[in-house]
């Protein structure tokens, strides 16, 4: 299971430049004027992971298979975007398909950059973002929520838990906040909720794309977004997608020798990813053998049986047991068998919840 996230922010943040960094294409037209992207550009990464390496290693898999990740570039939403303005209902109807939200926000001076408000100010320019995108879930509410009530009344089961959970996230609306912060009492209003698409109910990365001078450290500007990340139980991250856009172009050898000369230990893109993996509870597991070795990712808290649903429907429809070995186990002691031989091979059934990093091999029966 990879996940899909949607690229927002103001014209001229840096969105598309990142996109094309971080998807290593140049799909998306990256360019210095408003609306340079009209239709969203979809890209798909390999997930970036150490461990895989190493155990593809150990059982000597021909190919390695790593887990995607995408990204979707879409265009620069403006003021007025819930109202149709610039392309907005375009846009709108664009994130409503995502994830979670990476907003990029512009944490860097360039004379020669055009703002779209003539200032930077990343916090003024979150803003606009989420503005839009409240008045564009308050207008999807007003009528559903109302439905849902008159319905409840009537006795309709689905329609009461509909109208508690969507009637919460109308109140925080009202209340200039995001729909992310309605609480679910059930699991019910979680599944209603998620159902409704709104799109401030997303979870949401903010990146901060900075010079490369402030890429190891950030700046005064990342600073505040960092601070209104954690206000707001979001992810923030500090990139510079010029950086970013250089290391397309470079070797491996290039690339780690260009890093440790800039202070950075990774590249953005690893940053980006493992912050949106905490943001949505998403771990790892991995298959291996002589043909591949492959990661695999899962919802956190996920038992044995979802896990293995993730390779394959039959999987989990048949599924018997999961011979499972820890991460650690596996590679301290040299792969399945070493780790047989020493007892660190188990046998899970159905209520095992997976823990991140686990080598499985999946016995089923359809």
């Amino acid at each position: 299971m990879g996940f899909r996230c949607g690229i927002v922010g103001l014209p001229n943040v840096g969105k598309s430049t990142l996109f094309n960094a971080l998807t290593e294409t140049q799909a998306a037209q990256a360019a210095n004027y408003p609306f340079c992207t009209i239709e969203p550009n979809v890209g798909q990464v390999a997930v970036p992971d150490e461990r895989l390496e190493k155990i593809a290693g150990i059982a000597q898999s021909a190919k390695i298979v790593h887990t995607q990740l995408g990204f979707v570039d879409i265009a620069g939403l403006v003021k007025g975007a819930s109202a149709g303005e610039g392309l907005g209902n375009q846009f709108l109807g664009n994130i409503r398909e995502v994830d979670a939200i990476v907003h990029v926000l512009r944490c860097f001076e360039d004379d020669d950059i055009q703002h779209v408000a003539n200032h930077v100010d990343p916090i003024a320019d979150a803003e606009v973002v989420e503005t839009e995108l409240m008045l564009a879930d308050l207008e999807s509410l007003e009528k559903r929520v109302d439905n849902a009530a008159k319905r409840a009344t009537a006795g309709d089961k689905e329609a009461k838990a509909l109208a508690s959970v969507l009637g919460q996230a109308l109140e925080l609306l009202r209340d200039g906040k995001p729909a992310r912060l309605t609480e679910p009492k059930d699991d019910e209003e979680v599944r209603l909720l998620r159902q409704a698409q709104l799109l401030t109910a997303k979870p949401v990365l903010y990146v901060c794309n900075v010079a490369e001078e402030d890429a190891a450290e950030g700046n005064a500007l990342s600073a505040r977004v960092f601070e209104k990340a954690e206000a707001e139980g979001a992810q923030a991250v500090v990139v510079s997608a010029a950086i970013e856009a250089e290391l397309v172009a470079m070797d491996e050898s290039e690339r780690a020798e260009y890093l440790a000369e800039l202070g950075l230990e990774e590249s953005g893109l690893a940053r980006v990813i493992r912050a949106g993996y905490r943001l949505l509870g998403l771990q790892t597991f991995f298959t291996a053998g002589p043909k591949e070795a492959r990661a695999w990712t899962f919802p956190e808290g996920a038992k044995a049986p979802q896990a293995a649903g993730e390779i394959h429907t039959d999987f989990e429809k048949g599924f018997i047991r999961a011979e499972t070995i820890a991460y650690d186990d596996y590679v301290s002691l040299g792969g399945e068998t070493p780790a047989k031989d020493a007892g660190k091979l188990r046998q899970e059934g159905k209520e095992y919840v997976v823990q991140d990093g686990d080598v499985m091999l999946f016995k089923f029966n359809v």
